[in-house]
């Protein structure tokens, strides 16, 4: 195999169809995980590190998406907890004492869900994050490589994984290491995770809404706020979680 854009385009072309096919039967349990949530006026905490964070930006407060929604980021700690902005760096991540301020800063309630998103499933932060969801009640939806995570050993002090946690786990199909075009000497290039995490939480969108629907409700989905009369439509929806959702930084 070359390294070119064709090459790495026929990649991603059999990854994406490859997920789709194996993660069928894990969406529609995800969406109805989510659904039910949502008919009992719960909303969907989106949470991930790193490149993962793209993850919950494309379930929270995007044209499609759903309006009960709310994105989780490390730099709550500072926005919202008054940390300084030095607490912020590339080995956060694996931490686990940061997963209890970030439970504690987020507006959550009992009936809402969780959907989290870690391509290796193995840092501190995300395992312990993903252990208080659990403890306090909530459903959660992991989003990782099993690929990569069965090849990493735990870094949390109780040696499980985010995949261990989940009610349901949808696998990215990333190879270990994430890139997919092999390199002279070693080392590779062009991820994947991040498309097919994209694919797998636009599937499970387009699925909780075709329940709702199902059920005779008006799905909340959010339009574009680019198009005439979007943003009054919108923020008639968000005035329902008011206090539950954040679209900021």
């Amino acid at each position: 195999m070359t390294v070119s854009a064709e090459d790495y385009l026929a990649v991603v072309t059999e990854t994406i169809g490859r997920v789709a096919a194996s993660q069928r039967e894990a969406v529609g349990r995800a969406a109805d995980l989510i659904a039910e949530a949502v008919r009992a006026d719960g909303v969907v905490h989106a949470f991930g590190t790193g490149h993962s964070e793209a993850l919950a930006m494309e379930i929270a407060g995007r044209a499609g998406g759903l309006v009960p929604t709310n994105r989780i980021a490390l730099r709550d700690l500072v926005l919202l907890g008054g940390e300084p902005a030095d607490r912020l760096g590339p080995l956060l991540e694996r931490d686990p004492a940061v997963a209890h301020r970030l439970y504690e800063l987020a507006p959550v309630r009992p009936t809402d869900v969780f959907v989290l998103a870690s391509n290796s499933g193995v840092n501190g932060a995300m395992v312990e994050f993903a252990t208080l969801v659990k403890e306090h009640g909530h459903g959660l939806v992991a989003i990782t490589s099993t690929r990569h995570s069965g090849r990493m050993a735990s870094r949390h002090p109780s040696g499980r994984k985010l995949s261990d946690l989940a009610d349901v786990v949808l696998d990215n199909g990333a190879p270990y290491g994430d890139a997919t075009l092999p390199l002279p000497g070693g080392g590779a290039v062009g991820a994947v995770s991040s498309i097919t995490a994209a694919l797998l939480a636009q599937q499970v969108t387009v699925e909780v809404v075709a329940r709702l629907l199902a059920a005779g409700e008006r799905p909340p989905v959010y339009l574009s706020a680019n198009i005439p009369d979007g943003d009054a439509h919108n923020n008639e929806l968000e005035a329902r979680y008011a206090g539950r959702i954040r679209r900021g930084s």
